[in-house]
Formats: structure tokens, C-alpha cells, sequence
């Protein structure tokens, strides 16, 4: 091989191949580099597979890949954390020339890798605090870790499987949304080291803060119930809980024209814990209105015990469960679809406190699916017993790293994991970063509050909004929208409203009816 040295410790050099791994082994480098994309060129080695062989050998490799002209602040943030934990280093591209141009970029001090604010996670929770600390303090220096591609209007899902959005209206590229001088770093993060200011991230690197924000959100635990993965998207088995899954909600609810239709919902704590009878009640309002409901037997089959937790919304939807004709049953949980032979097993409570399964045939089954912290969220010294990120419920700053804030789906706080939640919380977090950055007490406060629209109708919404301990905390006077009952005022928020509302509000920093309030004295 050709092998450039840039310095004593740091050489570049074209494609390599794993033959070259055992020559740069012993001539004493210590990490590879590789900063092509995969598949550039047909039949190109992998970095999979190069990284495989120098595990092998005993040496570090970090794929950091980038094409040519298009280096990114992120790229050389990379490369620069690399360097400080690295004697010699090798960093190889399709000719050598874009790992030189990386390396001089870190030797100009384009960036210093050490963060004012590190968020990881770009999801509504994420991008909302970075926007609203930016609307703050323009000059912070903010890093936004997400290996995702899409960022998702989540809340649309239940339209689509109704058939009201279309799919593709609740997405747009990560790199649209991000706000502008924000850092993103388009990896995965493997855990934290807390006491040393620093998240790891999946490539090998690490990045450095003085503030840290949790955003991660939570996991979708599809296997946790035996055989859904396998029949999900096929067998009359869906979900409004997946992008590429609602579609197939809202063409399974225009063909069925008579048989049994299940809805199921596992064990809380959930991603707004409505939606599961969200996609029962738009499923059963287009078979009423199609005259085909009378030969469909529509099932409700809740883990939990309640119809819905706060018990003031209640009464209007026990009117629409008897409009329906749904059969709710509680303490029934979803432990097994069995998708060729259309049967789900449910794992019930007896009334002397023991399990039983039960099956239960279906020609339609949508799932929520069970929900917890993701892995590397769960494995790390930021969790609760219940493996969330353990934050003060009001001002959601760690309880054991007042430098670290957590908000969103990820947190133990107890409220709805909504997106509206989300949209309160961001922020109450920015607020509390920019105080603790200028020596200010931390005074500002989240109320728990949550909101979740349910559409028991396509034209009309019972709009739920509550705090902490099931407060009702509603937006709008009660002669423009009493939440107890079903309102088209409402439905017209969810359809034309919080759509435009969320992309160019929310995500702008800009906190319409979001305000932080400050604890009182």
C-alpha cells in the first residue's frame, strides 16, 4: 500500500484492504479510520468489515465517512475527539485526499468538540430545547446526536391510519429541521461517562459538554410480544405506532366488511397512552358510516384497568364504546400473535390474582406495542429502578447530575408521554440551562402537563388536557372547547392546526402557549 504521512503520527492513504490492516498493525498504528461512505464504489470492502479485522489485531476503527466537498462541522468534531485518545493513526478514503483535508480542517481549529450543550436525540423533545436555548443565547455551542435520516410528526400516525393524512405528510429530512448553528452528528449513542462530562458514541468517539440534555425518547419493544414482529404489516396486523405501518391500518379498515377487529394496549407507561382507542374509534366511525359495522365485533382488549386515567373524559367515551358497540376488556394483555392463523393470545388476570391465556381469533389486529427506555439509556447511571432517566418532576434536572437535564418520553416524570408534554418541557429546560450557565437559581417549572386529542370520530375530538395527578389544564376557554365533551373546534386543531403549528412553531424555539412558569416562593 501507499501509505502518505501527514505527521509522525497520522497517515493517509487510498482504499485499504485487510491485508494492509496487518501492515499498519505493525507499524505500530493504533486506530483506523475510514472515511468513505459504504458503497461508493461497486465492489468496495466494507468498513464492517476492515473494523472486524483490526478488532482482531487488537486496534481501534472509527468510520467517520463523508463525501468529497461535503465535510461537515460534525465529521471534524469527530476526528479531532479521536485524535486525543489515539498514538498513531491511519485514515484512509477512496484516494487519500478527504482524510488529509479532515485532518487540516481539526489543525485550524474549525471546531472545538467540547460542547456548551450536548442533546442527544433529535426528536420533537430534542430539537424543540435546541431551538428554544438558541432563542436565548444565539452563541451557545449546541450538539445534536441522532443517527436518524427522518424526523417524524408522530401525532399524525392516527390520522393517517384513519385515512386522513397521508404518510408522507408527516415527515421530513433530519437535515431540514435541524436548527441552524447546531451541530448534528449523524451517530448512535452507546452510553455516558457522567462524571466525566462525556457521551460515547457507537462509532468509538466520544464528545465532550458542559451541559447535557437526555432527549432520547423510548424504545418500541415489538418482540416482547412472541410472533408480532414477524406478521407486522401482513396478516391483518398493524399499527399506528410506525411510520410504514399506518397506511396499512387505514386499507385494512376500508376492506373489512364484516369479522372481528381487535385493538390492543399493553401495560403503561406508553407513547400517548389514547392512541390505541384513537385507531379503535376512527376504524368503527368509518364502518358506521359505511353501514357494515353491525357485522363487525369490535374488541378492546386493555392491559390496564380504566377506560382512560383521568376520569372526568371518561363519560364521552363510554358513549362512543356504546355508539360502537365495543367490547372492553381490562387486564388483558398482549403476549403473543400467532399472525398465518389470525390468533392472539392475551395474558388475563384472575380474580385470585393469578394468569391465564386466552386466545382470541381476529380478521384485524392493531397493537400498540410494549414500551421501554432504550438499551442504552437503561444500561447507564442516569436511570431509575424503572430504567427512565430520574429527573426532578418540576424543573427536570437530575437528581444526581445537576448538569444534566432529561425531558420527553425518556424521563420518570409522571405525566402523559405526549408530544404536547414535550412542547412544555423544552423550554422549562432551556430556561433552567441558561440560568445554571449565568450562576441563576433554577426556577423554572413544568407542571406535568399533557395533551391528548381523541378523535372518537372523523370530524370531532375530545380534547384531553391535564397535569400532574390528573389536574385538568385546559387551553381554551370552556364556551370554545369543554373538553368533556366531543368537539369539531378541536378536530380542526388536530387536522389543520398543530400540523403547521409543530414544524414552524415548536421546532422554531417559538413557544406559543408554552411559556416556562417559575416555581413559587
Amino acid at each position: 500500500m501507499q501509505r502518505k504521512k501527514i505527521t509522525k503520527n497520522y497517515s493517509v492513504s487510498a482504499q485499504i484492504n485487510l491485508e494492509d490492516v496487518d501492515f499498519l498493525v505493525d507499524e505500530g498504528i493504533d486506530l483506523i479510520i475510514c472515511n468513505r461512505p459504504d458503497n461508493e464504489d461497486e465492489g468496495q470492502l466494507s468498513f464492517a468489515h476492515i473494523a472486524s479485522k483490526a478488532v482482531e489485531k487488537g486496534v481501534s476503527a472509527i468510520h467517520i465517512p463523508f463525501v468529497g466537498g461535503q465535510m461537515r462541522a460534525a465529521d471534524v468534531a469527530l476526528l479531532e475527539e479521536a485524535l486525543k485518545g489515539a498514538e498513531n493513526v491511519h485514515a484512509y478514503c477512496r484516494t487519500g485526499n478527504r482524510s488529509s483535508k479532515i485532518w487540516e480542517a481539526v489543525q485550524e481549529g474549525q471546531i472545538n468538540a467540547k460542547f456548551d450543550v450536548v442533546i442527544v436525540g433529535a426528536g420533537s423533545a430534542g430539537i424543540a430545547t435546541a431551538a428554544s436555548l438558541l432563542k436565548r443565547r444565539s452563541r451557545l455551542k449546541i450538539c445534536l446526536i441522532d443517527p436518524a435520516e427522518k424526523h417524524f410528526y408522530q401525532p399524525g400516525w392516527t390520522l393517517v391510519g384513519g385515512g386522513v393524512f397521508d404518510a408522507k405528510t408527516t415527515s421530513k429530512a433530519m437535515e431540514d429541521v435541524i436548527p441552524s448553528n447546531t451541530t448534528w452528528i449523524k451517530e448512535s449513542v452507546e452510553g455516558f461517562e457522567a462524571e466525566k462530562n462525556t457521551v460515547l458514541l457507537g462509532n468509538g468517539a466520544t464528545i465532550n459538554y458542559r451541559f447535557l440534555v437526555v432527549a432520547a425518547g423510548l424504545k418500541l419493544n415489538w418482540d416482547e410480544v412472541e410472533g408480532l414482529s414477524d406478521t407486522l404489516g401482513r396478516n391483518g396486523v398493524t399499527s399506528n405506532y410506525r411510520y410504514d405501518l399506518a397506511p396499512y391500518t387505514w386499507e385494512l379498515v376500508e376492506s373489512l366488511k364484516n369479522g372481528k377487529a381487535i385493538f390492543t394496549q399493553p401495560p403503561m407507561p406508553i407513547k400517548c397512552a389514547g392512541a390505541p382507542q384513537k385507531a379503535m374509534y376512527l376504524s368503527c366511525d368509518h364502518w358506521y358510516k359505511q353501514k357494515v359495522l353491525s357485522g363487525i365485533e369490535v374488541q378492546f382488549r386493555n392491559a390496564g384497568g380504566v377506560l382512560f386515567g383521568v376520569a372526568e373524559y371518561v363519560p364521552a367515551l363510554e358513549k362512543y364504546i356504546e355508539k360502537y358497540d365495543a367490547k372492553v376488556h381490562f387486564n388483558h394483555n398482549l403476549v403473543k400473535v400467532d399472525g398465518p392463523n389470525k390468533q392472539a393470545y392475551f395474558s388475563v388476570a384472575t380474580a385470585d390474582g393469578k394468569k391465564e391465556i386466552v386466545k382470541a381469533d381476529f380478521d384485524m389486529l392493531h397493537v400498540c406495542p410494549p414500551q421501554c427506555a432504550p438499551d442504552f439509556i437503561s444500561k447507564s447511571s442516569l436511570v431509575d429502578k424503572a430504567g427512565w432517566v430520574d429527573v426532578d418532576q418540576e424543573t427536570l434536572q437530575h437528581k444526581t447530575f445537576p448538569n444534566i437535564w432529561a425531558l420527553g418520553d425518556v424521563v420518570n416524570t409522571p405525566n402523559a408521554k405526549t408530544m404536547a408534554a414535550a412542547r412544555k418541557q423544552a423550554p422549562v429546560v432551556a430556561q433552567n440551562i441558561c440560568d445554571a450557565i449565568e450562576g441563576q437559581p433554577i426556577n423554572a417549572v413544568y407542571d406535568g402537563y399533557g395533551s391528548c386529542p381523541l378523535t372518537v370520530e372523523r370530524g370531532k375530538i375530545v380534547l384531553a388536557e391535564f397535569g400532574y395527578g390528573g389536574k385538568l389544564l385546559p387551553t381554551f376557554p370552556k364556551w370554545l372547547n369543554d373538553g368533556s365533551k366531543p368537539t369539531r373546534f378541536a378536530w380542526w386543531l388536530k387536522e389543520t392546526i398543530l400540523p403547521p403549528f409543530y414544524w414552524y412553531g415548536m421546532l422554531k424555539g417559538r413557544e406559543w402557549f408554552a411559556k416556562p412558569e417559575k416555581r413559587k416562593q
